[in-house]
């Protein structure tokens, strides 16, 4: 036993969930419940790997072209290519 509770009262409180709800609201309360649990997931694995890939790496890397005082952020480079895609869609 649940603390008193019978299988026959639960089965009774599920009864009446079910015709106050609906089993359309009900089940899309599930989906929209494994959806978040499923996005939690997803972002607590890319939250370990963001952590594991900033131990491995230095925080950007910096790239020589052809002369040897011809450096530039890589990263820097990435976002402005970003933002001018950004741009090019308004």
């Amino acid at each position: 036993m649940l603390g008193g509770i019978s299988i026959w009262q639960l089965l009774i409180v599920l009864g009446i969930i079910i015709l106050v709800f609906g089993t359309k609201k009900l089940r899309n309360v599930g989906t929209d419940l494994g959806g978040a649990v499923k996005g939690f997931k997803k972002a607590m694995h890319d939250e370990e790997k963001n952590k594991e890939g900033d131990q491995d790496d230095a925080p950007h890397a910096k790239v020589s072209h052809e002369e040897p005082g011809n450096t530039y952020d890589v990263k820097a480079e990435e976002k402005q290519a970003a933002n001018d895609r950004h741009e090019e869609r308004k």
